[in-house]
């Protein structure tokens, strides 16, 4: 059975972009408490990188405007399914 520790979540559907944006694995989004999202990634090499820079503003995130816009709609789009 895989650790806590093997996974991230986060309620912030900006960070949960940024991380996807970058690949990031979405393994799952959690619904249970219907007003609140909880994305689920899997802790993978670079992860802790990638969140330190979102939470300190790290100029070195860069990011293609179009890709990131249509990773958010993804994310918007499977979110919607599992609401449903």
């Amino acid at each position: 059975m895989p650790s806590t520790n093997d996974f991230f979540e986060t309620s912030d559907l900006n960070l949960a972009n940024t991380l996807y944006y970058f690949g990031a694995k979405l393994e799952a989004i959690d619904k249970k408490d219907p007003s609140r999202a909880v994305f689920v990634f899997k802790r993978e090499t670079g992860l802790d990188n990638i969140i330190q820079g979102y939470w300190s503003h790290t100029p070195e995130i860069k990011v293609d405007p179009l890709k990131f816009f249509n990773c958010l709609r993804e994310l918007k789009t499977r979110l919607r399914q599992q609401v449903g």
